[in-house]
């Protein structure tokens, strides 16, 4: 188990520079979920702390060792890939124990590590199948105990669910995050998958072009997000962003999108001066309708005309135009069974409205 700190880490592919002098400093047992579209950096820089791929420029530390120069196998890190990389003629039992048998420890202690990781895993009862006789869960899982035996400082994973369908994949989440508390070993994974962020991480790091965009826990990204990019990224369905213009009457701000007013809540965006112009910020789930819009000040209410609704179990998707012109996602609680044109009274939670710069597109504390 050990901290882990990226200081200024720079990769390069000849004269092209893919991740950008990134700074991250990772605590002891921390579970960190790096999340980005394709091509963002994430595994390459889950890469560069394993030992798989050179670093250009600044430091990688492990345990406050600088590792720049270490080879993988010396690093103690174990690393688990979205292709599971079993061996077909082994046992699953021999495939946990075989990183332990190539570095000569006794046939006891082979056994008994791979022994409490079965059961950490609930595979005892495979350990003598092949992996052509498992399913895609279990198959991840000997994956996982391949790398739990090893006993190592730094877990890493990249994109380990991505091959699983969608019932297998929640089940993996819940037993990742179930040996993360056993284990508490610093953890280090790598998705494109928001819902995984969200559930399996103490702390996200959103990356785009190579650069980190924010770090936070899940809930400070989803609804403190630095930028545009951040907003529109974490959450499904995305944040809502609409144009405005700040107008200040009698010293309270208000953002006037198309003929609707929004009142600006004290404390949020106090540098914005009258007449600039402005992106708002609104979460689906922000947005109430029914029984929940009465908890709500009147003020805070508006008329939307509904384009399409979408009934998701115990929640509905409703895309609404205000003003004729803005449209909104909406995701509120229940069966809510709208019709086209229909129109129908919404209310905003202003309190969690959030202003960004159209020029920057940073949001405005």
């Amino acid at each position: 188990m050990a901290n882990v700190e990226l200081k200024k880490v720079v990769k390069r592919y000849g004269d092209v520079e893919v991740v950008h002098g990134i700074d991250l400093d990772i605590k002891d047992n921390e579970f960190i979920v790096l999340v980005g579209p394709s091509g963002c950096g994430k595994s390459t820089v889950l890469r560069m702390v394993a030992g798989l791929e050179a670093i250009s420029g600044g430091e990688v530390l492990i345990g406050d060792r600088v590792v720049n120069q270490v080879s993988p196998k010396d690093r103690n890190v174990a690393m688990v890939f979205q292709n599971y990389a079993l061996y077909p003629h082994m046992s699953v039992r021999d495939n946990m124990g075989f990183s332990l048998k190539m570095r000569n420890k006794s046939k006891a202690d082979v056994e008994a590590k791979v022994n409490e990781a079965a059961q950490v895993l609930e595979l005892g009862p495979y350990l003598d199948r092949k992996p052509s006789e498992l399913s895609g869960g279990q198959r991840q899982r000997v994956a996982m105990g391949r790398a739990m035996v090893r006993k190592p400082d730094v877990f890493l994973f990249d994109e380990p669910l991505s091959n699983l369908d969608a019932q297998l994949r929640t089940q993996m989440r819940m037993e990742l995050r179930k040996m993360h508390l056993r284990m508490a070993t610093t953890t280090i994974y790598v998705t494109h998958d928001q819902i995984e962020a969200m559930t399996l991480a103490d702390r996200i790091v959103i990356l785009k072009d190579g650069d980190i965009q924010q770090i936070g826990t899940p809930i400070e990204v989803f609804e403190d997000p630095d930028n545009v990019f951040v907003a529109q990224f974490i959450g499904n369905p995305p944040m809502n962003i609409l144009s405005g213009t700040c107008r200040i009457e009698e010293g309270k701000r208000q953002v006037i999108v198309g003929n609707s007013i929004f009142p600006v809540v004290d404390g949020k965006a106090e540098s914005l001066q009258d007449g600039a112009p402005v992106k708002v910020g609104l979460r689906p789930d922000s947005i109430k309708m029914g029984d929940n819009i009465e908890k709500l000040p009147k003020e805070w209410w508006c008329q939307g005309e509904v384009v399409v609704s979408e009934i998701l179990g115990g929640q509905s998707h409703l895309e609404i135009v205000i003003d004729g012109e803005n449209e909104l996602l909406a995701e509120v609680e229940g069966r809510v069974v709208a019709h086209p044109g229909e129109v129908v009274p919404i209310g905003f939670e202003f309190d969690r409205m959030v202003l960004f710069d159209p020029e920057t597109t940073n949001a405005l504390r």
